[in-house]
């Protein structure tokens, strides 16, 4: 099932997060195209504010994946929905103060920029800059709702956003640049505009009674907000530090021909990060994917299946960053066309610039599947030095030292040997904590010795007919009264599963012509135990939707009667079932379950 859950989640997020920076690329391919290398390096310069933004967003975003995944984990639904709350509200405060300073004051903050000593520049960064903050609330709307989207296993729904987004970005631009002759504003607000329409898409379900989130002013807290940005602090040293080299190499660019401003280093690091950015959609979807299911298990003290997800997602990095870097190295020259017609220095700057930048997406890939974990893990401190020497020092330190000897071929290096240090002194780090090599078990999730339930108090079994049912709550029952005194419990636990399990095989198996898969999760705590059933059927919440009549009624109604709490969630499209049973003599006695 986790196999399964990654690719869907994997497709979903790569999809979107390139159809995002294509979106992105074709602002540059048509400020390449018609208005030229003025309007690229002015593009370049004003990237970092737009960074800035992206940052704050990205910084809520991942709060909210740490903090709502922890919620759904612990199947706390009113949690989920004080998050989702707080989210909306800090989201839409924080885009528009950005929006009123970004009008007020569009001039100092292109100077800022490095849109000094040459007045056309200038204009142009300021312009763009001005078009684009107006889609400030859009731009933040859409990174904060993109999480509850895949919360909701709504993949499709977001597909559908970005696609439209691209589509409505593609045919604003064109009328900017053939009928309106807006410049670099035109185009700043062509990017604003079609964000307000993925949004609108997005609304589709938000707004809807299938909406598995309710918002409340009442559960908007500055509590809430607080913990929604401390947790996704670790996403904001990631971004802000992606601010700082993109501002910093600029520096070093425009210190190499300081006559002309840096105008055609400049054009050429805009074009290869532009193109960069579609390549590293593969980077975002799998750091997406690492951040929410890590989460999920690690609050559910899944060892095995954190595991599974680390070894999955590092095999796919390195499948999808050996396929893209390939494409880049091949097509480098053509891709650089696109955005730079006319052959000459800067187009050759880029494209070399572009085939040493592919050696880097495996490594990138891979440390963005391990910095997202030790987010959900609770390693903040492995995180935040991830992503700042991954992001900054790392990849600026090396641009500089190069660029002594190499000149501007030394300074597109930055980008592989910048993960490959970082991957080395992760490596140095868990040898020497755990005295293990980085892929030997899971030592490179970093999790103590003590996490999770010890073997011998966990079962796990995957069912896929009735006769597995049989077979597994006969199983169950053996392996309570093993470990527990009471006779009843180990009954109680086998009846829940045959009950439970048993109507998803005869009424969720049977909904479509699918394959779907059920597995069942039993812990030994010292105080309770916890059965945990998850399926991939259609959504079906036992705990607030009892029939009235019927055998199915009375077993669901029994088994909620045996479980001291049950919590159901659905997320990611799946069915979660938490139910908990009381340890030992703490059982519910007999006549109490008769009268419930």
């Amino acid at each position: 099932m986790i196999r399964k859950l990654v690719r869907q989640m994997l497709t979903a997020q790569v999809f979107s997060a390139l159809t995002v920076s294509l979106c992105l690329l074709i602002d540059s391919v048509m400020i390449g195209r018609f208005i030229g290398d003025d309007g690229i390096a002015s593009y370049g310069l004003a990237n970092p504010l737009l960074l800035a933004i992206g940052a704050i967003g990205s910084l809520l975003a991942a709060g909210i994946q740490v903090v709502c995944s922890r919620s759904l984990g612990k199947g706390d639904q009113e949690e989920t929905n004080a998050g989702y709350s707080s989210a909306l509200v800090a989201g839409g405060g924080i885009s528009l103060v950005f929006l009123l300073a970004a009008l007020i004051f569009q001039g100092p903050m292109a100077r800022a920029m490095g849109a000094v000593g040459n007045e056309t520049l200038f204009q142009m960064t300021k312009g763009y800059i001005a078009g684009f903050s107006i889609g400030a609330p859009g731009s933040m709307g859409s990174l904060v709702l993109i999480p509850f989207l895949q919360m909701a296993g709504q993949s499709n729904l977001l597909i559908v956003a970005v696609l439209t987004m691209t589509v409505a970005d593609i045919a604003l631009d064109l009328l900017n640049v053939l009928v309106f002759h807006g410049g670099m504003f035109g185009m700043g607000l062509a990017s604003a505009i079609s964000y307000y329409m993925a949004m609108a898409v997005t609304a589709i379900y938000f707004c809807s009674k299938k909406c598995v989130f309710k918002f409340s002013l009442k559960k908007v807290t500055r509590k809430k907000i607080r913990e929604l940005f401390t947790s996704g602090v670790p996403a904001g040293f990631s971004m802000a530090s992606a601010v700082i080299l993109v501002l910093l190499i600029n520096r070093i660019l425009i210190a190499m021909d300081p006559v002309n401003g840096g105008k055609t280093e400049l054009a050429a690091f805009s074009v290869i990060t532009s193109i960069g950015n579609v390549a590293q959609c593969i980077n975002t979807g799998t750091g997406g994917v690492s951040l929410t299911l890590a989460g999920v298990f690690f609050n559910e003290e899944d060892r095995s299946s954190l595991k599974e997800l680390i070894r999955l997602l590092c095999r796919y990095a390195v499948y999808m960053g050996l396929a893209m870097g390939i494409l880049l190295l091949v097509f480098a020259n053509q891709m650089v066309s696109l955005l730079i017609p006319e052959p000459g220095k800067t187009q050759d700057m880029a494209a070399l610039g572009l085939r040493i930048y592919s050696a880097g997406l495996i490594p990138v890939c891979i440390l963005s599947a391990l910095k997202n974990a030790y987010q959900a893990t609770g390693r903040i401190g492995m995180n935040i030095f991830t992503s700042l020497a991954e992001g900054a020092f790392f990849p600026v330190l090396a641009a500089f030292i190069f660029s002594r000897f190499m000149g501007s071929t030394g300074i597109w290096l930055y980008l592989v040997v910048g993960e490959l240090l970082t991957l080395a002194c992760i490596a140095i780090f868990t040898r020497k904590l755990t005295g293990k090599h980085l892929w030997q078990d899971d030592a490179c999730l970093l999790l103590k010795s003590d996490f999770g339930v010890r073997p011998e108090n966990l079962m796990e079994a995957d069912i896929q007919s009735v006769e597995d049912v049989m077979s597994v709550a006969q199983d169950a029952e053996k392996f309570c009264l093993e470990r527990s005194r009471n006779s009843r419990l180990g009954n109680h636990i086998s009846l829940c599963i045959e009950e439970m399990a048993g109507n998803t095989i005869l009424h969720g198996f049977t909904k479509d012509n699918k394959p779907h898969h059920l597995s069942v999760r039993i812990l030994r705590k010292p105080k309770y135990w916890v059965v945990r059933f998850r399926d991939d059927c259609r959504a079906f919440d036992p705990v607030h939707y009892i029939p009235r009549e019927g055998k199915d009624a009375v077993g669901i109604h029994l088994v909620l009667a045996l479980a001291e709490e049950a919590r159901y969630t659905y997320s990611m499209n799946l069915n979660n079932l938490a139910l908990r049973l009381p340890a030992d003599d703490e059982a519910p006695a007999e006549e109490n379950l008769t009268n419930s």
